[in-house]
């Protein structure tokens, strides 16, 4: 018969999943163990388990949003020989149409905390140019020269990073026609 006094068991994984959201509603120093273990109703010695310190969590956070932000942009960046153009097009309207509130809080998050932290710059470093890399290949695919696709890249970047921090409904400010009409300037078509 279990121990109605046992506290549930949990994985890594939790402890970073609650410190990712910890860290998009109240930033890096709201990141703590007493109270992510509160909130989990877990133990402080849990969390032990899991991490070395408070530091130890922090990198893993950094790595989980690192690993997972290269994955999704090599992933939407994948292309057919002939196709680089319409995935363009596509990763133009996915990122421009989707509403990741959350997602957002946590790249803002992750920015201002890299702001005076070595690590998380490193991360966020990294996440730009494999993001700025995955688009300026594509557009290199599609024909343009180096210079050229390195600038589309950047603007396609600044387009969909802007538009993800604007606090408006997408489609109503945003028809079809008109993001139609902005991945036509980004892509050159």
């Amino acid at each position: 018969m279990p121990d109605a006094d046992a506290r549930p068991q949990t994985d890594r994984d939790t402890w970073v999943r609650a410190a990712t959201q910890t860290l998009a509603d109240s930033g890096v120093d709201g990141v703590r163990v007493e109270t992510l273990a509160r909130g989990l109703g877990l133990t402080k010695g849990s969390f032990y388990w899991h991490f070395k310190d408070r530091r130890a969590l922090l990198d893993a956070v950094l790595e989980h949003w690192r690993a997972g932000r290269i994955d999704d942009i090599r992933n939407r960046t994948q292309s057919a020989p002939g196709n680089e153009i319409a995935q363009l097009q596509h990763v133009i309207d996915t990122y421009s149409l989707a509403r990741n509130r959350r997602g957002m809080q946590v790249e803002l998050a992750l920015r201002d905390w890299a702001r005076h932290d070595e690590a998380a710059r490193a991360a966020v470093d990294e996440v730009d140019s494999v993001r700025l890399e995955c688009a300026a290949a594509l557009f290199r695919a599609a024909g343009c020269d180096a210079d050229e696709a390195t600038n589309r890249s950047l603007l396609l970047y600044a387009y969909v990073f802007g538009l993800g921090m604007m606090d408006v409904p997408r489609d109503t400010a945003r028809p079809a026609a008109a993001r139609q009409f902005i991945a036509n300037l980004i892509t050159g078509r």
